[in-house]
């Protein structure tokens, strides 16, 4: 029993039953943290460098100190090996309970994501806060996900107050302009198979770059695209924008993701 008027220790409950005061549940629950997603298979991933350089740079800016890449990789080898999978969804999240606390990491595993289908998107009026961060505080474009399937639609696309395209809600969103692949430049996540196929393109000698696209403006573009750690996916239709479901473009950027190397973990 806790004493009354003594809440020097949190007291917690989760569906009528009393649980431990955990300071890793209570920083889960503030929503202060940052996080990393990707796709295992065979005990590897596409891009290992971008996930930990994501994870050290916002260790750092958040929490005032680095995260060493070797330590994030022998924790989810220790999950794989745990559990004895070898392809896997996985996630890791950093967390310091309290202001000037040592970072906590936790690693998630679960069932392997198979690649994703067309997605058609739906605009919403709606721009993350801190973009270039892969935050734990996401209800804004959770909500706004969760409409537009109810809606009919795969993806929420989110347009800054000004009729910027920014990216989607858990994915990159580029564009094609002849040969060019075109990424906004509105703020928004570096996403890491946004940021592999940045490289496999200038393998392969294609041009890309970065340049504003207003929502308004779209239609001019021969053919969009979504990606995310699942795949590249294209994107037939925004709002009651048209595109071609399966165009030669897309198809060559998903061949040159796919070639892209895995990375032992």
């Amino acid at each position: 029993m806790v004493a009354m008027n003594d809440l020097s220790t949190p007291y917690v409950e989760v569906d009528g039953r009393a649980v431990d005061a955990d300071p890793l549940f209570l920083a889960l629950m503030g929503g202060y943290g940052h996080m990393t997603a990707m796709q295992i298979r065979d005990g590897r991933v596409r891009g290992l460098d971008f996930h930990l350089t994501r994870l050290d740079a916002a260790t750092k800016e958040l929490f005032g100190e680095g995260l060493d890449g070797g330590l994030v990789r022998d924790r989810i080898r220790r999950a794989l090996g745990e559990t004895g999978v070898r392809d896997a969804s996985a996630r890791v999240y950093v967390y310091a309970p309290e202001p000037g606390d040592r970072t906590v990491t936790a690693v998630i595993l679960r069932p392997a994501v198979p690649e994703p289908g067309p997605q058609r998107l739906r605009s919403v009026p709606y721009a993350r806060p801190t973009a270039h961060l892969k935050h734990v505080g996401v209800f804004g474009q959770a909500y706004h996900l969760r409409r537009v399937k109810a809606e009919g639609f795969d993806e929420a696309l989110l347009v800054e107050p000004d009729g910027s395209v920014a990216e989607g809600a858990i994915t990159n969103v580029g564009f094609l302009e002849g040969d060019t692949v075109i990424w906004p430049s509105a703020p928004a996540l570096d996403g890491i198979t946004m940021l592999v196929l940045q490289r496999e393109l200038d393998r392969a000698g294609v041009p890309w770059r970065r340049q504003p696209v207003r929502l308004d403006e779209v239609a001019r573009f021969g053919a969009a695209f979504a990606c995310n750690s699942v795949g590249v996916s294209a994107v037939p239709l925004i709002d009651d924008v048209r595109f071609p479901p399966d165009p030669e473009p897309v198809r060559m950027l998903k061949q040159l993701y796919e070639a892209a190397p895995w990375d032992v973990i």
